[in-house]
């Protein structure tokens, strides 16, 4: 057995397959359906003539009534890239609401059934933080922008039942270790988290869960979930505290200095005010929460910097767990972590575009940057029309974070993007399409080393446990996988077709390729 260890990655050859520490995934949701036959999958819908002819054989399959749910669909991936109207969803949705969500979550299209059900009319005001959007004469088109406004229609669809959420929940789980991802790190509903202790205790949760908190919750409501299971508990634990500060580029919401250069007077959906964010950051920092803001545009990581800033004055640092808890003899436990001084890891997810000085006030801050490589594969047919050329060089800005002192920790954004880790692996370090024939600032582009440190230890120090997993070694958790090649030494194309042979969790296999 032939160890290999470097600076960034602890790595052991395995009975002839490369096994390395399984991936501790940065920022994944575990995706909740909602009754399997009643969503729809739009995941590259090649045109909008596509999804409506996909839509109209779907509600021929509904009681009536029943709502249209599902989602996935980019219509920047469609000819003429023109959004979705509900008159165009009336026509094939046979009078059922229909509420179908865009790939990343931000915005969705309603038809005029959910917008009644929602009680949205002309005179319904913006929510803060969201859009309705309304054409030349001021009636909804059925574009719903970002969480404020996406909630008005949400908040009128049946909930799925437990049996429900639990059969999603196995199926993105089992999805996730399919791809050798051993730990997540999850922000979903209460009632999923409820889900996953029932799993836990009966001794079905086969992978390691972080869940995520809403950040705008009452701190008393946010102390009982807290207090709902140990912080030291190594496989299933209350994280950080999530927020959102803008939306997305695809959507044009992601909250911007400047205006788009493709969209002008447009530049995006702030989603707090300041003085209100720092208010809130600080009094949840001064209970000992860590914070992590999801932010996409430049103004929107200004926001989340200063907001911590703010925290960082008044906080204490969040809790760096003891020694595993021992739920099986399998796992091998650590020594606690000491806490230093000042060691918030406030975390910015995403961090896709930054102003120029905003390198030096993650490193100043301790801020990490927790980033999702493969958004770069969707994003570059358009990101540089988005941004221009000069806010361009400083997207997706890997190297640059690196060079400046800042933990970067790497995940996959999972379901906005596939959760295998591969595909990451090679954004990170060729930053060219899967095609190979389009590059965006190569000059951002990192070592297989640093992308795997990326993904393995820096993504447990993020979490409060570099001191438990995210390395090959003893007294760390028995994480592993076991793949087809060795990664640190094929071709970037190679490293894109990886296959798992094998994840071992605790000890035991519990994915194995057939």
């Amino acid at each position: 057995m032939l160890a290999l260890k470097g600076e960034h990655t602890a790595t052991i050859d395995l009975q002839g397959a490369f096994a390395m520490p399984g991936f501790n995934d940065a920022h994944t949701h575990i995706a909740s359906a909602g009754e399997q036959r009643l969503t729809l999958d739009l995941d590259n819908v090649p045109s909008l003539a596509v999804m409506l002819a996909k839509v109209k054989a779907y509600a021929a399959t509904l009681a009536p009534g029943e709502w249209i749910q599902g989602g996935g669909w980019d219509h920047t991936k469609w000819p003429g890239a023109k959004l979705p109207t509900r008159q165009e969803l009336d026509a094939v949705s046979a009078g059922h609401p229909a509420f179908l969500g865009r790939t990343d979550g931000h915005i969705a299209i309603a038809n005029s059934a959910a917008l009644a059900a929602a009680g949205i009319t002309d005179e319904t005001a913006n929510p803060q933080g969201g859009e309705i959007d309304r054409d030349a004469e001021g009636h909804a088109t059925g574009i719903i922008r970002e969480g404020p406004a996406l909630t008005l229609v949400e908040q009128h669809i049946p909930p799925p039942s437990v049996a429900t959420r639990r059969k999603a929940l196995e199926l993105s789980i089992e999805d996730a270790l399919s791809h050798g991802v051993t730990s997540v790190q999850d922000f979903s509903s209460w009632d999923d988290w409820m889900v996953m202790g029932e799993m836990e205790y009966e001794r079905k949760l086969p992978l390691r869960i972080s869940e995520w908190i809403a950040f705008d919750l009452p701190v008393a409501v946010l102390d009982e979930r807290r207090a709902s299971h140990r912080a030291d508990n190594p496989l299933l634990h209350p994280g950080m505290l999530k927020a959102f500060m803008d939306g997305s580029l695809g959507s044009r919401t992601a909250a911007m200095n400047d205006a788009y250069a493709d969209d002008a007077g447009n530049s995006g959906i702030a989603r707090y005010q300041q003085q209100k964010l720092n208010d809130l950051a600080a009094a949840r920092a001064a209970d000992g929460f860590q914070l992590g803001f999801h932010a996409i545009g430049d103004l929107a990581n200004d926001m989340a910097l200063n907001a911590f800033a703010a925290a960082e004055q008044v906080g204490r640092p969040a809790n760096v767990p003891t020694s595993p808890g021992d739920p099986d003899a399998t796992i091998v436990t650590a020594p606690p972590a000491a806490v230093k001084p000042g060691d918030f890891r406030f975390r910015i997810e995403h961090a896709q575009v930054v102003s120029p000085g905003a390198f030096e006030r993650f490193a100043q801050l301790g801020v990490i940057a927790s980033m999702q490589p493969s958004h770069l594969l969707t994003d570059m047919a358009w990101a540089e029309a988005r941004l221009g050329p000069e806010r361009a060089k400083r997207a997706y800005a890997w190297k640059s974070f690196l060079d400046h002192g800042v933990t970067l920790a790497f995940g996959t954004d999972y379901p906005v993007e596939g959760i295998s880790p591969f595909r990451g692996l090679y954004a990170a370090i060729t930053r060219e399409n899967v095609q190979g024939t389009q590059t965006f600032e190569p000059q951002e582009k990192i070592t297989i080393d640093q992308a795997i440190y990326a993904y393995t230890q820096a993504s447990a120090f993020a979490e409060f446990r570099e001191k438990m997993k995210g390395r090959l070694e003893p007294g760390y958790l028995a994480d592993m996988v076991v793949l087809d090649r060795d990664i640190t030494k094929v071709s970037p194309q190679e490293v894109l077709h990886t296959k798992v042979l094998r994840t071992v969790v605790g000890g035991k296999t519990v994915y194995e390729a057939r």
